[in-house]
């Protein structure tokens, strides 16, 4: 039986591979819809990438939400820097031809959770926190529903990419982090201390090319778009590749290594606000409450990414 997931998300390039991952994975996961967050850009053009991508793939059966416009409490910080002004550049995608679903994103995961035995859903977290942290304010009955809560998430290690202590995800919404990693849900932390060594090369984007289809082509052309940015940034041979790894780890759990933590949320520090501080080596007696991932094999991540690819359109 497949895995039924939701996807929570702000394409974002590596959003959408995220998603083309998860679409060409029939056999191991069923995905029961994909709901749109602002955060790398605003929330309406979040969506319309979600569409986009959803055509790409040629899995029109997802249904897409749109979820929050803004965070909890703060104003909107969007990354266009990196993504560009659609969030999505590099390549030309057609205005899609289906449509958003009426109902709001986050009474969606309500009723859905509802209406679903527990233990039967995983939410793919690949953007700000914000539509689940609502979701489990508003209905706090469906966190013990939630089967698990696998998340691109945070640093440690790497420590942060959008200010010198804070991950963009986390950044973006703080307090939204913080009531989902308060929740009880188990939760699995992909941070940037994997997505840094998850390095998008030439040699591998070429490989991406190669398939000779149109996820391929528009996946090299996502990346070599947001890749410059990440490049110039680290001046590392390849980019990092942050959210497919969420959609990897269902996939083949095996290419990971990490450990039982504690995670909490710096929520009112000017100076490290949206800190996820991991107490990786223990120092606490907080008790346990993320699988926080270090190490992840980026060769059989790459080998994987690029055979689910070739399925597609």
């Amino acid at each position: 039986m497949p895995k039924k997931i939701i996807i929570d998300t702000d394409p974002g390039q590596d959003d959408a591979v995220a998603i083309l991952l998860a679409a060409a994975s029939r056999e191991e996961l069923q995905i029961e819809a994909i709901v749109a967050v602002a955060g790398n850009v605003g929330l309406a053009q979040n969506a319309r990438n979600a569409l986009k991508v959803v055509e790409l793939s040629g899995r029109t059966d997802i249904p897409v939400y749109a979820g929050c416009s803004r965070p909890m409490r703060r104003r909107l910080v969007t990354a266009e820097h990196v993504h560009g002004e659609t969030g999505l550049d590099g390549p030309v995608l057609p205005e899609p031809k289906i449509r958003l679903q009426e109902q709001h994103g986050v009474d969606f995961l309500i009723d859905k959770l509802r209406a679903t035995p527990p233990g039967e859903i995983t939410l793919c977290t690949l953007g700000p926190l914000t539509n689940v942290a609502m979701a489990l304010v508003k209905a706090p009955d469906i966190a013990p529903r939630i089967k698990e809560i696998v998340m691109m998430a945070g640093g440690y290690f790497e420590m942060g990419n959008i200010t010198p202590a804070a991950e963009f995800n986390v950044f973006v919404d703080p307090e939204a982090a913080d009531v989902v990693l308060r929740s009880g849900v188990p939760i699995v932390m992909v941070p940037l201390d994997v997505t840094h060594t998850i390095l998008s090369t030439r040699k591998r984007l070429d490989a991406i090319k190669a398939i000779g289809n149109r996820a391929g082509a528009a996946v090299e052309a996502m990346l070599s778009f947001s890749e410059a940015f990440d490049q110039q940034k680290y001046g590392r041979e390849g980019a990092p590749l942050h959210d497919p790894c969420v959609i990897a780890y269902l996939l083949k759990p095996e290419l990971f290594k990490g450990r039982e933590i504690n995670v909490v949320i710096e929520t009112s520090s000017e100076l490290t606000v949206g800190m996820t501080v991991a107490d990786y080596w223990r120092v606490t007696d907080r008790p346990h409450n993320v699988l926080y991932l270090r190490e992840g094999d980026a060769a059989g991540f790459y080998a994987l990414l690029t055979e689910r690819l070739a399925r597609l359109p």
